[in-house]
């Protein structure tokens, strides 16, 4: 899962059973399984991303899942978005010790840094149900846009039940996928949520259900970024 950048993943566990812990990001219980159910349950979501995406991370506490894939994935532009002061900190600190250099920090809310923060695929784990999560998300979505959400068993339970919701924002298609069967135990599940262009239309498009493997080539490159002011974006 992280070939030769092992001894990266090894330190970051090892930063998360430390400072990790007394900054309260990661509960002491957790520690003897942070390699599974933490670093390795978020790297196995990599094949969702296409070569060189630009990726934000919403919500991302103790770096789950970004960090984790942007060790596994160096080619991956990885943004992580906290509102929280004394852990956006911590992730800077993180990030400069592991040197991971396609890592940006943001402190602030998701809907605060609509206009700000773009990228064509946002990810979370663990922050919200989908409806809650996509009106965070979808505003940092390029136009056609993905939301890869980390969910649990009822994955596709929770998609049903805020189907509504998700299509009066906008939602194209939607697809639960499985991640890491051939690594753990139990696979991870996502739920895929694919934005149209007029994702602000209060009349939902047309939506799909189903499942499918995350294994196998990763999707399309993504392009060259670009810079300047307003939102930036692949």
């Amino acid at each position: 899962m992280f070939g030769e950048r092992l001894e990266l993943a090894e330190r970051f566990v090892a930063i998360l059973a430390d400072t990790g812990v007394s900054h309260g990001l990661i509960g002491p219980r957790e520690v003897p399984r942070l390699w599974e159910r933490h670093v390795l349950n978020c790297a196995v979501i990599q094949d969702a991303f296409p070569d060189g995406a630009r990726v934000v991370d919403v919500g991302s506490g103790a770096g789950l899942p970004g960090v984790a894939l942007a060790i596994a994935r160096p080619d991956l532009d990885m943004h992580l978005v906290e509102p929280m002061l004394r852990r956006t900190t911590w992730l800077d600190a993180v990030v400069t010790e592991l040197g991971l250099s396609g890592v940006t920090v943001h402190r602030g809310r998701a809907e605060e840094l609509a206009g700000t923060v773009e990228a064509p695929w946002v990810t979370a784990r663990a922050v919200a149900r989908l409806d809650k999560l996509a009106r965070w998300c979808v505003p940092l979505l390029s136009p056609g846009g993905t939301v890869v959400a980390m969910k649990g068993r009822s994955a596709a339970e929770e998609l049903e039940e805020d189907r509504r919701a998700l299509a009066r924002l906008g939602l194209a298609t939607a697809v639960v996928s499985e991640h890491g069967a051939e690594v753990l135990e139990e696979p991870v599940l996502t739920v895929d949520l694919t934005f149209g262009p007029t994702r602000s239309s209060t009349r939902g498009g047309r939506t799909t259900t189903g499942r499918r493997s995350g294994k196998g080539p990763r999707r399309g490159a993504s392009g060259p970024g670009t810079s300047g002011p307003g939102p930036t974006s692949v």
